[in-house]
């Protein structure tokens, strides 16, 4: 498995992948305004033109199986996971674990920050799998979603 790095070029791409990643997300949530399967791809061109943002592709299997976007500060924030998305089809297969452990290896072993939401017990699993810990920030989206926040301060 591999990232490959997108390009502003890719927005269109990109766009799609998430609706197709996010959409039972969305049905189930009705997260209209936060949801990455709404957002446009002239939203994600304005992030891709981020000096601080890295989109990248998840490659494995000789296909394109998800996407991860990593945000790099230039001040002391922790680095950023916002969205990490694997297509429904390549689900259980370890790639969301792998990205992120690639994306740590890529943008430096500490100070990681992510949310997501609270009511879906596998991506927090994997999270905790993985050394982040829950900064007990909690965030109302709705009467049926609640974000909650993870810190990793040593990945590696």
């Amino acid at each position: 498995m591999k990232l490959i790095r997108a390009t502003e070029a890719d927005a269109e791409r990109i766009c799609r992948l998430q609706q197709l990643a996010f959409a039972a997300l969305l049905e189930a949530y009705q997260d209209g305004d936060l949801n990455p399967a709404n957002e446009s791809p002239e939203r994600i061109r304005q992030k891709l033109r981020q000096p601080e943002t890295y989109y990248y592709f998840i490659e494995a299997e000789g296909e394109t199986v998800g996407g991860i976007r990593v945000v790099v500060p230039t001040d002391h924030r922790p680095k950023r996971i916002s969205p990490l998305f694997i297509l429904p089809e390549f689900r259980g297969r370890g790639y969301a674990q792998e990205a992120i452990l690639l994306a740590e290896q890529r943008h430096g072993a500490d100070h990681w920050s992510l949310d997501t939401i609270l009511q879906e017990p596998g991506p927090c699993h994997l999270y905790e799998k993985l050394g982040y810990r829950k900064t007990g920030q909690t965030k109302v989206m709705n009467h049926k979603m609640t974000l909650v926040f993870y810190e990793k301060e040593n990945s590696l």
